[in-house]
Order: structure tokens, then C-alpha cells, then sequence
């Protein structure tokens, strides 16, 4: 069990660095008109574990704050994401 709370602290570590790399990255393009990362990129990697990341790179690079979707995805999946990751740990 012990292996199993590392791996799923190490994952959760690289999806949120992921997460938070990408929506930089997606801000630095659109400040430059480049071609963008879809959002559904953006919500799928908050889903697979990422939330965390992700409403941190929104709220540091005020990106995709005024998107409904993003405000109520994301903060709704790091309450999942918690949840989950708790029951996981204390069990």
C-alpha cells in the first residue's frame, strides 16, 4: 500500500506541473497570437488530476478566468480530486 500512496503522490505531482506548464504556455501563445492548446486540453488535464495546477496558473497568469466553464470545472474538480485522493491515502 505504502508503494501505491507514492505512486499516486507522484503522479499527482507531474500532472499538476503539467497542468500549470500548459495553461502558462497557452497564456504566453495568446498574448502573441499563436496557434493555442483547445480547452478541452485545458479541462481534461484539471479532470485527470491537474486541478490544482491548472487554478493556480489561472489565477497567477489570469488565464481563462472570465470562461464560466473553467471557474466551475476546475475549483469542482479539486474538490473531487481531494476527495478521492484522501480515500485512497486513509484507507
Amino acid at each position: 500500500m505504502n508503494n501505491m500512496k507514492y505512486y499516486i503522490a507522484l503522479y499527482l505531482l507531474a500532472i499538476n506541473v503539467i497542468a500549470f506548464a500548459v495553461y502558462g504556455i497557452d497564456k504566453l501563445k495568446a498574448k502573441h497570437n499563436r496557434w493555442r492548446t483547445p480547452e478541452s486540453t485545458l479541462i481534461l488535464l484539471a479532470a485527470f488530476g491537474g486541478s490544482v495546477g491548472a487554478f493556480v496558473a489561472m489565477r497567477l497568469f489570469r488565464h481563462k478566468t472570465k470562461h464560466p466553464k473553467f471557474n466551475i470545472c476546475i475549483p469542482m474538480f479539486i474538490i473531487i480530486h481531494v476527495a478521492i485522493t484522501a480515500y485512497l491515502i486513509l484507507r
